[in-house]
């Protein structure tokens, strides 16, 4: 009997387990409520940095450049939040997604660069911007990659496989001169510089994404060393891929708005609404096809500027302009305060400090074996008068600040690498934005200044082919020049003076509807109307 009733009470016990009320659920409006106040703290970081930006460039402070100001916003709630006892379903609202940088924050940044280049300088100084921005990634890429893994062989510092090496080398090379970009705004510098150091930065993002993903392919299949030549194919086929794709829904769009009839003023409207869709259409379809989407949004970017907008009623023409300034702003400064807050708030492997420390020593190597060998190549190519003096060559160097990109691939590899590897990498990479950020980008003011590379008001966009200034190609001065190099570097820069009258006699007439050089007007940024307001 009592076996029985110690049975049945072994029995009974499930059905009362189940049937036990469950724990206490969260009221119907806390998710909501927290998802409310997480809002508003980016919302009130994102004023306050506007404001502190404002007020640093209205006093002319350049030791605390915007950029470095909002990381350092970021940097104090995040760190304030993170000894505090602030739930943990508020903290995820801050966390760094990678997916959601590279879908929503990055896309309006580098849909805005290609938009916004200058075409006169941009394309006077195509070749040399190529040379630093796809030769010199690639150096920069290797020379870090192998470097570092000579390091780890050396027991200088944490030993890492060569891909992972690599593939650290591509992550880092990813520069973010914003903070330089807007001093020299500021100070007023030589546009070609301006246009260098703009076009490199722009082409560079691209290409260290190329890179990253090719090497992170690689490093997934086995024996990449006899896999060598697939990567570069590899490598070449995702980057021209994306830029043809990019191209190709840049020239679909020109002759849409060409052809469709809508800069009337009832469809005004409807107008703008295609405009801004064409950039994520693009981008999208890329990743579709499994390409680059940042390198796809940026030819995108070129060609609608430089083809979609002229095509465009004025009113249109002044609002879109106006509407992907004011995104980009929006999401180049919710970057640095999104990156600063993570930063804080992740888990870092402080274990190797040799790893960092040599690090930060090999890319500023890698750095200036970049510069100062494109920059050898391109004077190679170029007439006396236009050869890129050696100070602009310093600031070149100088420019190669670390920012949101590198941070985001390095948050990426965290997922990619074992946990060791990736988490080193991803705290050296902090490390490293940090320090370009705030330090250098803070001493940038100074060291433009002693270098005598800014404050040269008559080098403008307008005027920009006077002695001051680079010269446009004259390839019919008698400047005989002895070996095969520099023969071929000359024909290339003879073929970028040629695509200058293919675009003027045949591409432009048949994309747009001008008649006359409207496209001159196209090198005005809207950030030089911001200057002069500063300046007055």
């Amino acid at each position: 009997m009592a076996l029985e009733l110690s049975l049945a009470s072994v029995s009974a016990s499930p059905p009362a387990a189940v049937l036990a009320p469950p724990p206490p659920l969260a009221p119907p409006g806390k998710e909501q409520q927290v998802a409310g106040v997480g809002i508003l703290l980016q919302i009130s970081m994102l004023v306050l940095s506007f404001v502190l930006g404002h007020v640093l460039r209205r006093h002319r402070f350049y030791y605390l450049p915007e950029a470095s100001a909002s990381l350092l916003i970021g940097l104090v709630v995040g760190g304030l939040a993170n000894i505090s006892n602030t739930e943990t379903n508020t903290r995820t609202w801050f966390n760094f997604h990678e997916e959601f940088f590279f879908l929503f924050l990055l896309p309006p940044i580098i849909f805005q660069s290609g938009f916004s280049l200058s075409p006169k300088p941009f394309f006077a100084n195509f070749g040399a911007i190529v040379t630093f921005a796809i030769l010199g990634t690639f150096i920069a890429s290797v020379v870090t990659g192998i470097l570092v893994y000579l390091g780890g062989l050396t027991f200088l510092m944490y030993k890492l496989p060569l891909v992972e090496c690599l593939m650290f080398g591509a992550l880092i090379s990813a520069t973010d001169p914003v903070t330089v970009l807007s001093i020299f705004q500021e100070l007023g510098s030589d546009v070609n510089l301006y246009a260098l150091v703009f076009g490199e930065s722009v082409l560079n993002d691209a290409m260290a994404i190329s890179l990253y993903r090719t090497m992170s392919s690689v490093r997934s299949h086995a024996a990449a060393s006899e896999n060598f030549f697939m990567m570069i194919l590899q490598f070449l086929e995702t980057f021209v891929g994306s830029m043809s794709s990019g191209v190709g829904v840049g020239f679909i769009s020109a002759l849409l708005f060409k052809y469709a009839g809508l800069d009337v003023d009832n469809l005004q409207n409807l107008e703008c609404c295609l405009f801004v869709l064409f950039p994520y259409f693009s981008y999208m379809l890329a990743e579709g096809l499994g390409l680059s989407g940042i390198v796809s949004i940026l030819f995108t970017g070129m060609v609608m500027k430089h083809y979609t907008y002229s095509n465009l009623s004025d009113n249109s023409q002044r609002f879109v302009s106006a509407f992907f300034h004011l995104l980009s702003s929006l999401a180049e400064t919710f970057v640095f305060i999104y990156m600063g807050f993570d930063i804080a708030m992740e888990e870092h492997s402080w274990s190797h400090v040799g790893f960092i420390f040599f690090s930060i020593i090999f890319i500023v190597v890698a750095r200036a074996v970049n510069v100062f060998s494109c920059a050898y190549l391109v004077n190679m190519s170029r007439p006396e008068h236009r050869r890129i003096p050696l100070k602009h060559q310093k600031a070149l160097w100088f420019s190669g600040l670390r920012g949101a990109m590198a941070f985001a691939l390095a948050l990426q590899s965290v997922h990619e690498l074992p946990e060791g590897h990736g988490k080193t990498i991803f705290t050296t990479t902090t490390a490293i934005v940090v320090l370009t950020v705030l330090l250098i980008g803070g001493s940038t003011g100074t060291m433009l200044e002693a270098l005598d590379v800014v404050g040269d008001e008559n080098t403008s966009i307008e005027n920009y082919e006077d002695n001051n200034g680079y010269m446009p190609p004259t390839y019919e001065e008698g400047t005989s020049s002895g070996g095969g190099l520099r023969m071929k570097l000359k024909q290339f820069h003879k073929s970028t003076t040629s695509f200058t009258a293919l675009d003027k006699n045949y591409l432009t007439p048949f994309f747009t509807s001008q008649t006359d050089d409207d496209d001159d007007d196209f090198g005005e940024q809207p950030q030089n109307r911001r200057v002069r307001f500063y300046d007055q």
